[in-house]
């Protein structure tokens, strides 16, 4: 036993250490056959990722199509292929759309401020399954005339909630007969249009208000849903200005935001998106229910739009530019709970505004930059998980065979926060748990599909939740290692033995 521990223990050693020894970016070994856009992690560990050729060096005009990054055997993310995937059905060509992973599996993709590259704020929808490689449409909630580049959530329950652009609308999903159920969504300040929804520990939903339709040249109000009575009332004043007023020219204001990202320790940093002064930044406590101002962000740097994702290490890595849009010339900052510091970006970034960034935590816990150029890039955070923000596994099979599906049981197994965040115009929440099995004898690394998760809410400490793993046909079989990861954080292993296939049951 005291060898198995020992072996456990330098191969995980190597893993990390390979992956983030250095906060360092580096580019993809294979270049993209595609513009690449938004992405959204699959529950076997897999990278979907749209076309959008969304700038003016792009030369294709294909926003109907989408790919998949798979790691290499080693579980290399930098070293990955790209394969594409089914096409949409009814020519669905979205930009700037609604998008969640399923407690399934499958990906529910909604709306689109543009189709095919024209103004739409559209109300088509396909949902994929990643099993069977098929899209299926559909219809919107019943009524609703707009969904356009919404928001959406999942609730710790697992029900998906979307948002309409345009209206006070909110509906929920269900995946079994895709259909709609309209939610009461009472008490909502303003219109949905611009603001983005951030999961809380205790299952409610903070978002900041943008005042569209209600122009206020010095509004600060945010608001919290609760599921239980669909409800919304208010998370007092964020202190400083976060969405774009242009201070008091509201002919010149873009109602934009920036994204705000849960943290370990319970605080959500918000991001501002000023184009006519300073962008401030804001933090809401989810313990105490109080804002406070952060720092500003330098010269005319502001996130009009924008992405960010929490680190493993916790801090927060967001992408801002000058101005709203315009001039192009992204930089990225980095968030520790205390300071906010510039933080040497890929060469290509210098070059973007921050509304064409899309950022992914992965299972390795780099994070993945796309800008719709084919130049993919990578981050190697430094340092690492605080002791206690790992998944923990509690109950597993000491025995699995090829094309089986088992469950597995812990806590923390969706992590402590959703990680990713845009706001509106792009979602790809990423807590859930994904299963990896490493092999003893090779070394190689293997992804389960994770689905039917037993919750969705973010920190639960010790809270006993569960999933369920498919057992990949043509891995190798043998003794193994077996991992929960959530949000690019892993559990200490488990151990396996990996047996063929057998006829009985």
């Amino acid at each position: 036993m005291t060898v198995w521990r020992l072996m456990a223990a330098v191969l995980l050693t190597i893993f990390f250490v390979a992956v983030s020894d250095a906060q360092s970016w580096q580019p993809i070994n294979n270049a993209p056959p595609f513009n690449p856009g938004a992405m959204l992690l699959l529950t076997d560990g897999s990278v979907l990722v749209h076309s959008e050729p969304n700038c003016n060096t792009c030369q294709s005009t294909d926003y109907q199509s989408w790919y998949k990054l798979t790691p290499d055997i080693n579980g290399s993310y930098v070293n990955g292929t790209w394969s594409k995937v089914a096409t949409p059905p009814n020519g669905y060509a979205p930009l700037f759309f609604s998008s969640a992973v399923l407690p399934d599996g499958r990906v529910l993709v909604e709306g689109g401020e543009y189709q095919n590259g024209a103004a739409a704020w559209q109300t088509g929808g396909a949902i994929y399954d990643p099993v069977k490689n098929t899209w299926t449409a559909v219809a919107p909630p019943p009524g609703w005339t707009t969904i356009g580049d919404a928001q959406n959530v999942i609730l710790p329950n697992g029900t998906y909630m979307q948002a309409n652009c345009c209206t006070r609308q909110e509906a929920a999903f269900n995946p079994t007969n895709l259909t709609w159920t309209e939610l009461a969504g009472k008490n909502k300040f303003d219109i949905h249009d611009e603001e983005g929804w951030t999961l809380l520990p205790n299952g409610k939903v903070l978002t900041v208000d943008a005042y569209v339709g209600q122009y206020n040249a010095t509004g600060t109000n945010s608001e919290i849903y609760n599921p239980a009575t669909q409800t919304w009332s208010s998370a007092g004043s964020t202190i400083v200005q976060l969405w774009d007023s242009c201070n008091g020219v509201s002919q010149n204001a873009s109602y934009e935001l920036g994204p705000g990202v849960l943290r370990p320790d319970g605080t959500v940093f918000y991001s501002g998106a000023e184009s006519c002064g300073t962008a401030h930044t804001a933090v809401y406590n989810s313990r105490t229910g109080v804002w406070t101002a952060g720092p500003d962000f330098p010269g005319i740097y502001s996130v009009s739009d924008g992405p960010a994702a929490l680190e493993p290490n916790g801090n927060v890595l967001v992408f801002a530019s000058p101005n709203t849009f315009y001039p192009p010339a992204g930089e990225f900052f980095e968030w520790n709970g205390a300071t906010l510091s510039e933080m040497t970006p890929p060469p290509t970034a210098l070059a973007d505004s921050s509304f064409v960034g899309h950022l992914m935590v992965l299972p390795t816990g780099q994070i993945m930059f796309t800008d719709y150029s084919t130049n993919v890039e990578i981050l190697n955070p430094a340092g690492s998980p605080q002791p206690g923000w790992e998944p923990t596994i509690l109950n597993y099979p000491s025995s699995v065979q090829l094309g089986h599906s088992y469950q597995l049981a812990g806590t923390q197994f969706n992590g402590l926060s959703a990680a990713n965040a845009y706001g509106d115009d792009y979602q790809a929440a990423t807590n859930f748990p994904l299963v990896r099995i490493v092999n003893n004898a090779t070394g190689h690394v293997f992804y389960c599909r994770t689905h039917n998760h037993s919750t969705m809410a973010v920190a639960t400490g010790s809270q006993r939740v569960s999933t369920h793993f498919d057992v990949p046909a043509n891995m190798e079989t043998g003794p193994s290692q077996l991992f929960v990861v959530a949000n690019g954080i892993s559990s200490s292993p488990v151990f396996v033995n990996v047996t063929p296939a057998s006829n009985r049951h």
